[in-house]
């Protein structure tokens, strides 16, 4: 997930800069955009690899996009997470207008299928409830270990947490999707679970 500030905007280039050599070199492309962590993590996702660097690459450019337009920069505070090229916008924004705005430009980003737009209209959160966010997600990841269905990885489960809510993305059985949703529900300090899980 990639939050849309002008305190990473030095970082997401250059991250975009790789993403894009990335694209060029074809097949060195999971190992050059996110280094062994995504390779790691791409050996159990059930998308396939290109959509794997899809999604990271449609992160990338979304977040650079956002901070480039001023209709959106200083005006919010959104975050971008792509799964399986449905584009996630969480965080706040100033006013409808930018919110829609911000939905507008990712909307015509390559490859995006849909953006779902989860933004709320109201101040950025703090960064204390920022780190308490990032807590939330490592909880509910841990929890997941603790699903026993035939074959579940948690892993393939992406999580996402702004303002207390918990996103959950992946592409998994209903029986997964409902262990992921009542495990995660129960992590303290998680107020509301939203299920945006695709159904293989």
């Amino acid at each position: 997930m990639h939050r849309a500030r002008p305190k990473h905007a030095p970082r997401v280039a250059i991250a975009l800069a790789m993403a894009l050599v990335a694209t060029s070199l074809g097949g060195c492309g999971a190992v050059i955009v996110g280094g062994a962590a995504v390779g790691a993590s791409a050996l159990y996702d059930r998308r396939d690899h290109l959509t794997f660097i899809a999604d990271q690459e449609i992160e990338l450019t979304a977040t650079h996009a956002l901070q480039q337009d001023t209709q959106i920069e200083g005006h919010s505070g959104i975050s971008v997470t792509s799964y399986n090229q449905s584009v996630l916008l969480t965080g706040q924004a100033e006013s409808e207008k930018v919110a829609h705005h911000a939905t507008q430009v990712v909307s015509q980003i390559p490859r995006v299928k849909r953006v779902i737009d989860e933004i709320s209209i109201g101040p950025n959160i703090s960064l204390t409830q920022e780190s308490e966010d990032l807590y939330i997600t490592s909880r509910a990841k841990l929890t997941l270990t603790g699903v026993n269905l035939p074959g579940f990885n948690p892993t393939r489960i992406k999580v996402v947490t702004e303002n207390r809510v918990v996103y959950l993305l992946g592409l998994v059985s209903p029986e997964e999707a409902d262990a992921a949703t009542e495990k995660v529900r129960y992590v303290p300090g998680v107020e509301r679970v939203v299920k945006l899980f695709e159904y293989k």
